[in-house]
């Protein structure tokens, strides 16, 4: 990313910031907030790794929200009217402000949402808008959203991702990113993100005075950083031994909240092997998931069940699980036809490759899932990259298993299923990146979308999770618990289940005296 003229401010920022020992002669009400990987997009219609998506939550504002039941709030938009079941009409708030101070209005609403009916627009969350005909401005505050056919989880797709852009914004939010959300942008390079608290947000200003993200690759480094001072606040970034050794000092305030992330094997189901259903099966009876739970993640998680979490009103809990059991496991091996050439020798019944990212916490659950397989004899040759080509080969079907995880927010609504599951959702237009196909489950998933009562919905969707489990394109291994680790001092430190950086805005300095004044406020 290149710098913008504010690039000056987050160097000197985060250069005072870096000194050693001592209180950093900062502003402490600029919160500098440790991230593992740079944003590759700011326009929330396109980025969608997950350091873009936390920007995201912290510059713009959608029409509608999340609720701590998972069901979907207004947000920008007041009400949001279902006349008929192809027609829904979002009332506006008057007087909200886009950062360089213009209102928002509907036209800004229907410009954001017609880049999706755009055939030339390339976007990742295209697919969410697929039964979307028209949008357009009823007058400044009324919008008028018409269906192809009927889709009850549309008033999921106005929430989080894409939020709203201001009209004509074109390419230039790739880069400089103008929203309605608390903060502001300030300036952006490789490894800093400057944002200001925005004085109008229509919600109330944030209690800190902006945020700076600031990009430590490596766990290690971000733990030290955390240690000496030069940052203030990890979210979700470190992992569970970090996070226990700094429970354990007693002198950092660590906050643990449930959440929804969600990490899963993913399997490419046009592979000659993984595509047979009981490999799948056995790699999920061989992995020990409570252990992983127990001791690799000290209990920053739960074993999951299936994409759709516990929380969501979808949820549907009777399905094929995968209790460790090795046992299990081996004879699944011995029916697909892989059996073991020579009882307890070193030799496998078959060699898979797993590919992951360079990150360290998921290279350490990849080589307990490495043993846990040599043990029923699989070879599991472990294959790591930088995330960007990581993910790029996830996107093109470039593997034979691969490890990811699912962030809060896009789990909130069952309409998840259709994004990752239905055959109609492979990339680009969708989250299908193991090509997976069940003409049961795309039908469940349709007729579940069309339907008009939640009752209905809940029903087919329970059916669709019902028959994935049992298909096991993904082998689900746990649901995270959220954990918030912070300088004493800071106070306002939570964060809702879905793990959204909005709740950044309550952290605030409560340290003794007043915090010290300095050049590094952002402007």
């Amino acid at each position: 990313m290149k710098a913008r003229p504010g690039m000056t401010l987050a160097i000197m920022l985060v250069a005072l910031a870096a000194g050693c020992g001592g209180a950093p002669a900062r502003d402490r009400n600029v919160v500098i907030v440790a991230i593992r990987t740079p944003p590759n997009n700011f326009d929330p219609r396109q980025g969608n790794d997950e350091t873009s998506q936390r920007v995201g939550q912290l510059v713009f504002s959608s029409l509608m929200d999340v609720g701590p039941d998972l069901r979907v709030v207004p947000r920008l938009a007041t009400r949001l009217d279902n006349p008929d079941p192809l027609t829904y009409v979002a009332h506006l708030r008057r007087g909200v402000k886009f950062h360089d101070g213009h209102e928002l209005t509907a036209k800004d609403v229907v410009y954001t949402y017609a880049s999706f009916l755009d055939p030339s627009y390339i976007s990742p969350f295209k697919g969410a808008f697929r039964v979307l005909q028209s949008v357009r401005a009823l007058d400044d505050y009324t919008v008028e959203f018409r269906l192809k056919e009927p889709f009850a989880a549309f008033p999921a797709q106005l929430a989080g991702v894409p939020p709203i852009v201001p009209e004509g914004s074109g390419d230039s939010m790739r880069t400089f990113p103008i929203g309605t959300g608390p903060y502001r942008f300030v300036s952006a390079q490789e490894d800093v993100v400057t944002l200001a608290a925005f004085e109008g947000y229509f919600d109330g200003r944030p209690n800190n005075a902006g945020i700076v993200l600031k990009v430590v690759p490596d766990d290690t480094m971000r733990g030290l950083e955390l240690r000496k001072g030069s940052v203030d606040v990890v979210v979700n970034d470190l992992p569970p031994d970090m996070v226990h050794q700094f429970e354990t000092a007693g002198s950092f305030v660590v906050t643990r909240d449930p959440g929804l992330d969600f990490s899963y094997l993913g399997f490419n189901m046009r592979d000659p092997v993984v595509q047979d259903k009981r490999v799948r099966h056995a790699i999920g009876y061989a992995i020990n998931r409570d252990a992983i739970v127990t001791y690799l993640r000290r209990g920053l998680a739960r074993p999951a069940v299936g994409l759709v979490p516990p929380q969501a009103w979808a949820f549907q809990p009777d399905v094929r699980t995968f209790p460790f059991d090795p046992a299990r496991a081996k004879a699944l091996l011995d029916e697909a036809g892989y059996r073991d050439p020579d009882g307890d020798g070193p030799q496998p019944r078959l060699r898979l490759s797993l590919k992951i990212s360079t990150n360290e916490e998921t290279r350490l659950q990849s080589t307990v899932i490495q043993q846990d397989l040599r043990r029923v004899g699989i070879d599991l040759d472990l294959r790591s990259y930088e995330f960007a080509t990581f993910f790029a080969d996830v996107l093109k079907g470039d593997f034979q298993i691969f490890s990811l995880q699912w962030v809060g927010g896009a789990l909130a609504d069952p309409d998840i299923i259709r994004r990752v599951f239905h055959s109609a959702q492979v990339p680009p237009a969708g989250f299908n990146r193991g090509y997976y196909k069940n003409p049961d489950v795309d039908r469940l998933i349709d007729e579940a979308s069309a339907a008009l009562s939640e009752d209905e919905r809940r029903a087919k969707y329970s059916r669709a999770q019902q028959l994935i489990a049992e298909d096991a394109p993904y082998i689900p291994i746990w649901n995270r618990v959220n954990a918030i680790i912070a300088q004493p001092g800071f106070s306002g430190l939570h964060l809702s289940l879905t793990g959204d950086f909005q709740s950044l805005r309550d952290v605030r300095w409560v340290g003794a005296g007043p915090p010290p004044d300095g050049p590094t406020r952002p402007n």
